[in-house]
Protein backbone atom coordinates (compact mmCIF):
# COMPACT_ATOMS: atom_id res chain seq x y z
CA UNK A 1 0.00 0.00 0.00
CA UNK A 2 1.33 3.64 -0.80
CA UNK A 3 2.14 5.94 2.09
CA UNK A 4 0.64 9.15 1.38
CA UNK A 5 -1.52 11.78 2.97
CA UNK A 6 -3.08 15.74 1.84
CA UNK A 7 -3.65 19.01 3.08
CA UNK A 8 -6.88 21.07 2.73
CA UNK A 9 -5.42 24.70 1.61
CA UNK A 10 -7.87 27.66 2.99
CA UNK A 11 -9.47 27.95 -0.67
CA UNK A 12 -11.06 24.76 -0.19
CA UNK A 13 -8.60 22.82 -2.60
CA UNK A 14 -6.53 19.99 -1.51
CA UNK A 15 -3.10 18.86 -2.38
CA UNK A 16 -2.35 14.86 -2.25
CA UNK A 17 0.79 13.54 -1.85
CA UNK A 18 1.33 9.79 -2.23
CA UNK A 19 4.66 7.36 -2.28
CA UNK A 20 4.02 5.07 -5.35
CA UNK A 21 6.43 1.91 -6.29
CA UNK A 22 7.77 2.03 -9.20
CA UNK A 23 10.02 -1.15 -11.03
CA UNK A 24 13.58 0.01 -11.16
CA UNK A 25 17.13 -1.47 -12.76
CA UNK A 26 18.43 -2.30 -9.48
CA UNK A 27 15.39 -3.57 -7.81
CA UNK A 28 11.69 -1.43 -6.61
CA UNK A 29 12.03 2.32 -5.92
CA UNK A 30 9.74 4.85 -4.78
CA UNK A 31 8.24 8.31 -6.70
CA UNK A 32 6.74 10.59 -4.99
CA UNK A 33 3.49 12.06 -6.36
CA UNK A 34 2.08 15.56 -6.28
CA UNK A 35 -1.58 16.14 -7.06
CA UNK A 36 -4.00 19.58 -6.36
CA UNK A 37 -7.38 19.02 -7.20
CA UNK A 38 -10.94 20.26 -5.54
CA UNK A 39 -11.00 17.05 -3.54
CA UNK A 40 -9.38 14.26 -2.65
CA UNK A 41 -11.61 11.68 -4.39
CA UNK A 42 -10.96 14.14 -7.77
CA UNK A 43 -7.32 13.82 -7.06
CA UNK A 44 -7.44 10.27 -7.25
CA UNK A 45 -9.25 10.29 -10.03
CA UNK A 46 -6.74 12.46 -12.08
CA UNK A 47 -4.18 9.64 -11.48
CA UNK A 48 -6.85 7.08 -12.07
CA UNK A 49 -7.18 8.54 -15.45
CA UNK A 50 -3.35 8.47 -16.38
CA UNK A 51 -3.54 4.70 -16.14
CA UNK A 52 -2.54 4.44 -12.12
CA UNK A 53 -5.43 2.13 -11.25
CA UNK A 54 -4.60 0.77 -8.32
CA UNK A 55 -3.83 4.32 -6.48
CA UNK A 56 -6.07 4.95 -2.84
CA UNK A 57 -5.03 6.94 -0.09
CA UNK A 58 -5.71 5.85 3.29
CA UNK A 59 -4.88 8.00 6.30
CA UNK A 60 -3.05 10.75 6.08
CA UNK A 61 0.22 9.56 7.59
CA UNK A 62 3.02 11.56 5.12
CA UNK A 63 1.16 14.59 4.24
CA UNK A 64 2.56 17.01 1.99
CA UNK A 65 5.02 19.52 3.29
CA UNK A 66 4.94 23.05 2.98
CA UNK A 67 7.89 22.95 -0.23
CA UNK A 68 5.75 20.42 -1.73
CA UNK A 69 2.60 22.61 -2.00
CA UNK A 70 4.46 25.53 -2.82
CA UNK A 71 6.05 23.17 -6.19
CA UNK A 72 2.58 21.87 -7.08
CA UNK A 73 0.75 24.86 -6.85
CA UNK A 74 3.47 26.48 -8.85
CA UNK A 75 3.23 24.28 -11.57
CA UNK A 76 0.92 24.37 -14.15
CA UNK A 77 -0.76 21.27 -14.38
CA UNK A 78 -1.16 20.65 -10.73
CA UNK A 79 0.27 17.26 -11.34
CA UNK A 80 4.36 16.58 -10.24
CA UNK A 81 6.64 13.83 -8.91
CA UNK A 82 10.37 13.22 -8.02
CA UNK A 83 12.10 9.90 -6.60
CA UNK A 84 11.61 9.55 -3.68
CA UNK A 85 14.36 9.13 -0.49
CA UNK A 86 14.98 5.22 -0.46
CA UNK A 87 15.04 5.67 3.23
CA UNK A 88 12.56 8.09 4.51
CA UNK A 89 14.97 10.71 5.81
CA UNK A 90 14.20 13.90 4.68
CA UNK A 91 17.46 15.24 2.77
CA UNK A 92 18.68 17.93 4.43
CA UNK A 93 20.35 21.55 3.11
CA UNK A 94 24.03 19.13 2.70
CA UNK A 95 22.55 16.54 0.33
CA UNK A 96 21.81 17.25 -3.31
CA UNK A 97 17.76 17.35 -4.09
CA UNK A 98 16.23 15.72 -7.10
CA UNK A 99 13.56 18.72 -9.02
CA UNK A 100 10.26 17.95 -9.44
CA UNK A 101 9.14 16.66 -13.19
CA UNK A 102 5.48 17.16 -14.56
CA UNK A 103 3.84 13.96 -14.73
CA UNK A 104 4.22 13.73 -18.75
CA UNK A 105 7.56 12.68 -17.76
CA UNK A 106 6.80 10.17 -15.62
CA UNK A 107 4.53 8.65 -18.10
CA UNK A 108 7.52 8.67 -20.78
CA UNK A 109 9.98 6.90 -18.88
CA UNK A 110 11.54 3.35 -20.78
CA UNK A 111 10.91 -0.08 -19.29
CA UNK A 112 13.63 -0.95 -17.02
CA UNK A 113 15.24 -3.95 -19.41
CA UNK A 114 15.02 -7.60 -18.45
Amino acid sequence: MAAGGFCKLPTGSVVVALNLPTPTAHGTGCVRVLVHAQNRARALTRLRNLGMRAVYLRGNAAPPTPDEITAVLHHPDGLIWRTAPDNGVVPGPELPQELWHPIRALKRRPAAPA
